[in-house]
């Protein structure tokens, strides 16, 4: 009887896991932005619709972009730790470096 129930009790502990880890087992790819994401605009949430960019990543290229200003290429990502020509190539197609948004200065006062 408790050889039963511990054998019960190992295949709920198994199948729960294999519940929670099948995802990541099986591959589960998110799905790529439908236009190239601008480095020098995007959020980190932006980031990461793109395959190859995750909280890390991101959060490294927001630190990169705060501390030396504008990306003028994709290729400066190659300066990320942790990200090489291989991997910037499976992003590149996703990725697109524009222009800044202008900071919004008020019109002045008339007077």
């Amino acid at each position: 009887m408790a050889l039963r129930f511990s054998l019960f009790r190992f295949s709920l502990l198994f199948l729960f896991l294999s519940l929670i880890c099948a995802p990541a087992v099986l591959g589960a790819k998110k799905k790529p932005p439908l236009k190239p994401v601008n480095i020098n605009t995007a959020t980190s949430e932006e980031l990461q619709q793109v395959p190859g960019i995750g909280p890390a990543t991101a959060e490294k290229i927001l630190q990169m972009r705060k501390s030396y200003g504008a990306f003028k290429s994709v290729d400066d990502l190659l300066a990320i730790r942790g990200l090489g020509p291989k991997r910037l190539e499976k992003m590149r197609k996703y990725l697109t470096v524009g222009k800044t948004a202008a900071p919004r200065t008020p019109p002045p006062a008339p007077g």
